[in-house]
């Protein structure tokens, strides 16, 4: 990362957010691939995610100093050539990171079918490495080395926007078909499982959809601030994946996704509420647009609690719905306890509430009042 800076400056590239953002999603891969190596060494996870870093950062070092070498007159510099051979360190650093979406959270492939599979896929990924890396091999050969700004041989089919041949379609057709089999796999045992695997699985879900949704805004918001925030994204697949492996706080993976989607709801209705208060104000009754404004902000705000209270409770419904009985059954138990005047009635109440709710092994209710304790019940289960 230090050369990476370095180097950056050296190609007049250096400005914070092209670096700050990148850095600190290394720092993530980094941390999370070290920890899951030390607490579980037998699993491949963190160490695929570790190799994914070193293979990126050597891309990006090594295309940087190409650049400074054969872009700006620099051509006898030592190990120009090298770097140029090296820069291609992508392709590989690009079919490791999905690996560990097929071999989360163990380590270990579901079947011995997998292997079939991961040969395939290598074998892919060996064609693509080579019909990007020979024709950088022969420019650097015959001393024609022409380069763009990421450190790419012009013409070498590493180049965005490059037409395939037909061979090439069907090679990435088949890549993208076996990463679409890793996330059928994580589905379908998603499916099949309960209780703490799936708790793991949601993390992964989670990550996964936060990088995706990272990558898409990316993408729209290039070359702008915008983009590269929205590119950290990319950081919540580490993330997901270490949560989920070394279940930490596992089980707060409900109560954020119901938290997400509901402010994202809460805000995009907003939005929508603020938007068509303004027209509605200034192009159909006429009114001035500052007191339009200060009219609608006020409207939205007033909306904020009530709004987010009711959406919370439908996406808790539907998204964290151990929360939400919970929730039901303590409202209904305060209701009841509102017109309750016998002590012993609440006392059999309360007991039965913690019963339904949490399902204890043993129930005890002690009343401060005549100091007596109520013992509970052996639980079924």
């Amino acid at each position: 990362m230090a050369l990476s800076v370095v180097t950056a400056g050296l190609v007049r590239q250096l400005t914070v957010l092209n670096v700050a953002p990148t850095s600190l999603i290394i720092l993530i891969y980094v941390a999370v691939g070290v920890i899951v190596a030390r607490r579980q060494p037998g699993n491949p996870v963190g160490w695929i995610l570790l190799v994914f870093v070193v293979l990126f950062m050597l891309a990006n070092d090594s295309g940087y100093y190409a650049v400074y070498a054969y872009s700006l007159g620099h051509p006898r510099l030592p190990f120009a050539a090298a770097a140029v051979l090296v820069q291609p360190s992508w392709i590989p650093a690009l079919a490791a990171i999905p690996l560990v979406i097929l071999l989360f959270p163990d380590g270990r492939l579901a079947s011995s079918r997998w292997r079939l599979v991961l040969w395939i896929y290598a074998a892919l990924w060996a064609c693509v490495f080579a019909a990007i890396w020979v024709p950088i091999a022969i420019a650097v050969a015959d001393h024609d080395v022409r380069l763009d700004s990421f450190g790419d041989v012009e013409g070498s089919g590493g180049q965005a926007g490059a037409a395939f041949s037909a061979v090439e379609i069907l090679i990435v057709a088949a890549i993208v078909a076996i990463w679409l089999s890793f996330v059928t796999h994580q589905v379908l045992s998603w499916r099949r499982t309960s209780g703490e695997r799936r708790q793991q699985q949601k993390w992964l879900a989670s990550g996964a959809a936060i990088t995706m949704a990272g990558f898409a805004l990316g993408a729209a918001f290039s070359g702008g601030a915008a983009g590269d925030v929205a590119g950290m994204g990319i950081a919540a697949l580490p993330i997901g994946i270490g949560v989920g492996i070394l279940k930490y706080r596992l089980y707060e993976i409900d109560r954020l996704i119901s938290r997400t989607l509901a402010y994202a709801l809460v805000t995009g209705l907003l939005v929508g509420v603020y938007v068509g208060l303004v027209l509605l104000a200034t192009h159909v009754l006429g009114v001035s647009s500052p007191v339009a404004v200060a009219a609608s902000t006020l409207i939205a705000a007033a909306l904020f609690n009530p709004l987010r209270r009711r959406v919370q409770q439908l996406v808790d419904r539907r998204f964290n719905r151990a929360r939400y009985d919970a929730e039901h059954t303590v409202m209904v138990f305060a209701a009841r306890l509102m017109d309750a005047v016998d002590l012993d009635t609440v006392r059999d109440d309360l007991a039965g509430v913690v019963g339904h709710a949490l399902e204890p092994t043993r129930v005890s209710v002690w009343s401060n009042q005549d100091h007596s304790v109520l013992s509970g019940f052996p639980h079924s289960d």
